[in-house]
Order: C-alpha cells, then structure tokens, then sequence
C-alpha cells in the first residue's frame, strides 16, 4: 500500500516500504503480505485451506468484530474500512478490538482517511493508516501534532487529564 503512517516505537512515520496489498490489488495466494475480505478468510478457514505467507483481514463498517475472535491470535493486521470521512463506525470497532477482545497486532484505518482523523483514530487504538490517495503522508502526519490532547481515556491514554496531572 502506497501513502502509508504507521507508529513504530511509539513514533509516528511514513512507511516508504509497506509490504501489504488491499483485496483488488493482488489477490494472489502467493503474495506475501496481503489483507483478504472476512468472506474469504471465512471461506478459506471452512475448506481447510490455509493462506501462504502473512495475512490479514480487511473488515467493513456493517462487520461485527466478534467473528474474528478465533483468529485473533494468528493476526498480524487487521485493516478497518472508512467508505466517507463521516462514517465512524471504525472507530467502535477498532475500540472494540482493543478494549474488549485483547487484539495486540497492527489495526489500519484504509479508506476516507484524512489528517483530521489521525489523532482521534489513535486514541481509539489505531497503529497505521493509509491515507487517502490524493493527500500527502507527509502533511498527515502533522495532524498527530495538533490534535493530540485528548481529556477522556483511550485505549492508547487509559487515565483521563485530571488523573494524568
């Protein structure tokens, strides 16, 4: 994936190198790193195929995170789709995959990405983010900078500001 943020050691970056690809641009089962639709993960799982190499899951705002429980400890990455900047949907579900299910690997907002929603995707346990195609990764990653106070608790702040004082 091209465009792409991610925290490496608590550090945000832009990947130059981001080994993945999205359903659509190289669904081959001999790629290395690729995101598969939960369809195909399920169809694949009830088969007894297995993919080749490492491989993560691609969930749409109407998914419900809770079937992914018996794979989350094999998941390296699941990728949580915006279709419009103001559909928060993913924010629940990555809240949800962090909070309630333990997941520790990498959750990536794709889609309708944008600066604005960088800091906010964050607290809700967002670690990559591929921005949106027409947009810099470099301006992005300024959004981190401005909009980073945040009052309530997080997955990635669990004490509140006046308990953080």
């Amino acid at each position: 994936m091209k465009n792409t943020i991610a925290t490496v050691n608590g550090v945000s970056v832009v990947l130059h190198d981001d080994l993945w690809s999205m359903p659509g641009e190289d669904e081959t089962d001999n790629r290395d790193y690729q995101i598969v639709s939960l369809e195909r993960l399920q169809a694949l799982d009830e088969s007894g195929q297995r993919l080749q190499g490492h491989f993560g899951v691609l969930l749409h705002p109407e998914d419900d995170p809770d079937v992914l429980q018996p794979w989350l400890d094999s998941l390296p990455l699941i990728a949580l789709q915006f279709p419009r900047f103001s559909d928060g949907r993913a924010y629940s579900q990555a809240y949800l995959l962090r909070a309630r299910h333990g997941f520790e690997g990498e959750l990536r907002a794709v889609g309708d990405v944008l600066r604005d929603q960088l800091a906010a995707m964050r607290h809700c346990g967002f670690s990559s983010f591929a921005i949106r195609e027409d947009k810099s990764a470099e301006e992005a990653l300024k959004g981190f900078e401005v909009f980073d106070l945040i009052y309530a608790r997080s997955v990635s702040t669990p004490q509140p500001l006046f308990r953080r004082r």
